[in-house]
């Protein structure tokens, strides 16, 4: 876990100028990640791609769709890196609520694992790296202050 949150912090410093962010503002930044229930053992590396999205979603000030579930480890050059667990997953992302899952795209196999009448209710979104997690995932900045407003 935490050396995702490492990656994740690396991987945002990285693409600052991208993401429209000043790189100095975040070199005098403390970023601190905490995951409640620390006695809970958590595998680390899936929640890659959730850290590096609310860590982008924090600096940029666009808020994630609330209506997806997301999942991959992700590499220091910005690649979604399969992983375990995804019928588990996507099905804890449906008992949820959740109707829209954004899974690595080399997880595609693991999708006949999961019930069809499970499959049937959600979107899948296959994603390769970060740039694609975050076109899906951040609300546009036009959008995000039309939603903040009707909060």
């Amino acid at each position: 876990m935490k050396e995702s949150a490492q990656a994740a912090v690396s991987l945002l410093k990285a693409r600052a100028e991208g993401l429209g962010l000043a790189q100095d503002g975040l070199d005098r930044s403390d970023i601190h990640i905490h995951v409640p229930a620390g006695a809970t053992p958590k595998d680390g590396p899936s929640a890659g791609v959730a850290m590096f999205v609310a860590l982008a979603s924090l600096f940029t000030r666009r808020p994630v769709r609330p209506d997806l579930a997301m999942t991959g480890e992700i590499s220091l050059r910005g690649l979604v890196l399969p992983i375990g667990g995804v019928k588990e997953k996507v099905l804890a992302a449906l008992r949820a609520g959740i109707r829209t899952v954004m899974l690595p795209a080399r997880n595609r196999r693991d999708l006949e694992e999961i019930p069809a009448d499970a499959r049937g209710k959600l979107e899948f979104v296959w994603i390769e790296n970060v740039d694609e997690a975050l076109a899906t995932a951040l609300i546009p900045a036009g959008v995000a202050a039309d939603v903040a407003a009707e909060s």
